[in-house]
């Protein structure tokens, strides 16, 4: 019976192996399988992959108090953000690797985890694959104390794979009144994006370093001040470096934005530091934002092409697209 067993497998692998070689003529209208992809998960996430890698992640969930992109994984392997602060988990627990918030939404704070207000993922309505980068797109609403929606958002998240394993994000905001009243975001430094960076690429726990588009650099030169862009770069395993690049559009209001950063291993892009900012009922907010996860620490030199190559880039639409 064994061998018997032995024979029939042996047959029919054999039988298989000529299926394949000649399975081409079979598929006369096989398509390229696209080098980027964004496959939806279960329990609400979502990985970005290039040729099988993964090189972020959505998470989505309703039961969230907010989306957010983890890991982020960089040239050499591993995460280039965290979860949380490396010091402080509970009070800063609203540190989510790559998070979209604001302190001041209608007088909601829908920054800090110890608030009711949440950001609630209603559907993603795209998913797109293709040969240079990957994108989905999110409606989410954004919920008060009282459960009532003041604002509702619509989020373009694309990733462009670059040479040596170097990657680009873009997510592009689409921030409207619910009703037809005007929504206000207050003066505050926290909001609307956040970046948290790994525990060894901070300046305070991994010597690492802070660089701005101006060649300031570190906490107390570059701490809310205007840039186009800020660069947070550090070690990141025992044989390499690697940081990311958060930039600011040209398009956004008040650019260049002051940025928020801070040696223990974190930077944000500040929208309304500079006073309240209006959402006109039928007149939604667009906002974009670009991130350059790279290996090494680049010069600011380095750093420009880049940050030029984003800002020359026109708004994509932010509604779901015919295929």
């Amino acid at each position: 019976m064994q061998r018997y067993c032995r024979i029939t497998l042996a047959s029919f692998a054999l039988f298989a192996s000529r299926l394949a070689l000649g399975g081409e003529s079979d598929l006369p209208e096989a398509r390229p399988v696209p080098d980027v992809q964004v496959l939806p998960l279960p329990h609400d996430e979502a990985s970005f992959v290039h040729m099988g890698r993964e090189l972020t992640r959505f998470h989505f969930a309703p039961t969230l108090q907010r989306p957010f992109l983890y890991p982020l994984v960089g040239p050499a392997g591993v995460s280039y953000t965290r979860m949380g602060h490396p010091h402080d988990p509970v009070s800063h627990s609203h540190h989510n690797s790559v998070w979209i918030s604001h302190q001041s939404v209608g007088g909601a704070s829908f920054w800090e985890d110890r608030t009711p207000a949440r950001i609630v993922c209603q559907r993603v309505e795209q998913y797109e694959d293709g040969p240079e980068q990957a994108w989905l797109l999110a409606v989410n609403a954004w919920h008060a104390s009282d459960g009532k929606t003041v604002l509702v958002e619509r989020r373009r998240i694309a990733v462009e794979p670059l040479e040596a394993g170097q990657w680009r994000m873009a997510i592009d905001l689409e921030l409207r009144s619910p009703d037809d009243r005007p929504v206000t975001l207050g003066e505050t430094g926290f909001g609307i994006i956040g970046v948290r960076m790994a525990k060894t690429i901070g300046v305070l726990d991994g010597g690492g370093r802070i660089l701005d588009s101006e060649g300031r650099l570190g906490e107390a030169e570059i701490f809310r001040q205007p840039s186009r862009w800020v660069d947070y770069s550090g070690p990141v395993t025992r044989d390499a470096t690697g940081g990311i690049t958060l930039m600011d559009h040209p398009a956004n209001p008040n650019h260049p934005a002051p940025f928020h950063v801070r040696g223990d291993g974190w930077m944000g892009a500040c929208l309304s530091l500079s006073g309240p900012l209006v959402i006109e009922p039928q007149k939604p907010l667009r906002l974009r934002y670009g991130l350059w996860v790279h290996a090494g620490v680049p010069a600011r030199e380095a750093v420009e092409p880049l940050w030029k190559a984003f800002a020359e880039e026109s708004l994509p639409s932010m509604e779901r697209q015919p295929r």
